[in-house]
């Protein structure tokens, strides 16, 4: 069986002129999305039996025992995103601020010229309350945001077989326990859990506004081999035959096979660039300049 593996990290790109950190990391992330814009638009114009034959499946669908075994060398078909740091991180980050450095300076001074100064104590106090207050805020809306991310739980259609002798069935399935070489049907209202190699479809459009910003559905099809594809532009979101994660069926049905999970995926490429260190605003500038 051959397999394709996961997209590798390319070298890092270090902007002329020493930029820092978030330039070079910004280089990086857009040099593995383009990494893996190409590798989708070679995929878009192989032909159907290639990429089944590359990927070890057949439409049927994988079995079982395949399943755990790509699951295990893949891992979970997750994206990067933002995790709540533990609650002590957290309120030393509550306490991070200019203006409470300006307050906490104020108070040494006027305790260092007189102890008994009320002064000190009501600045300590403004302190205090400033920083618990911005802490048991943000815990407790981090608190809110798992809690309501447990409730929801998003399922895809995949045909897949007990055994190798089995006859497929189609069952639903978590997004997360996608793995490449799963067959997945699509029909209107599903998410795109994976990026996915058309090799069949009816009517299909598909709201691409999440990758491209078009606002208007795009018509998808199963291109058969010899056709024209617009895939060979370069851009996967354009490619006919291909469907990617983060968007959505508006009409029609379709079958298509899973080429990337995970961070190997177009739109996990582009989620690094969303989690981390916030840049600072104009506001955040303006504060410690004033400070």
């Amino acid at each position: 069986m051959t397999m394709l593996t996961p997209t590798p990290t390319p070298e890092k790109l270090a902007p002329p002129g020493g930029r820092g950190r978030r330039e070079r990391r910004a280089a990086e992330l857009a040099a593995r999305t383009r990494t893996v814009g190409e590798r989708l638009t070679e995929i878009g114009a192989q032909p159907t039996a290639q990429v089944l034959k590359e990927y070890g499946v057949d439409r049927a669908g994988l079995c079982q025992a395949e399943v755990l075994d790509r699951q295990e060398r893949h891992g979970l078909n997750t994206v990067a995103h933002e995790r709540a740091p533990r609650w002590y991180a957290q309120l030393a980050r509550a306490y991070a601020n200019p203006f409470i450095a300006v307050l906490v300076l104020l108070a040494a001074v006027m305790y260092w010229q007189d102890p008994a100064d009320p002064g000190v104590v009501i600045l300590s106090t403004m302190v205090a309350i400033s920083g618990l207050l911005r802490f048991w805020q943000e815990f407790r809306s981090g608190r809110a945001a798992d809690a309501l991310k447990k409730l929801v739980t998003t399922t895809t259609a995949v045909q897949r077989r007990a055994g190798r002798g089995a006859l497929p069935t189609t069952v639903e399935v978590p997004m997360d326990q996608v793995v490449p070489g799963d067959v997945v049907k699509l029909g209107a209202g599903d998410l795109i859990p994976a990026d996915l190699r058309l090799i069949g479809a009816k009517d299909l459009m598909v709201s691409q506004a999440a990758l491209s910003g078009e606002s208007l559905p795009v018509a998808k099809a199963d291109v058969r081999d010899g056709e024209d594809n617009r895939s060979a532009s370069g851009d996967p979101v354009e490619a006919d035959n291909l469907c990617l994660m983060g968007t959505s069926v508006t009409s029609g049905t379709a079958t298509g096979v899973v080429v990337a999970t995970g961070a190997d995926t177009y739109f996990g490429s582009m989620a690094g660039s969303l989690v981390g260190e916030r840049p600072q605003t104009n506001f955040d500038n303006g504060v410690r300049k004033v400070s």
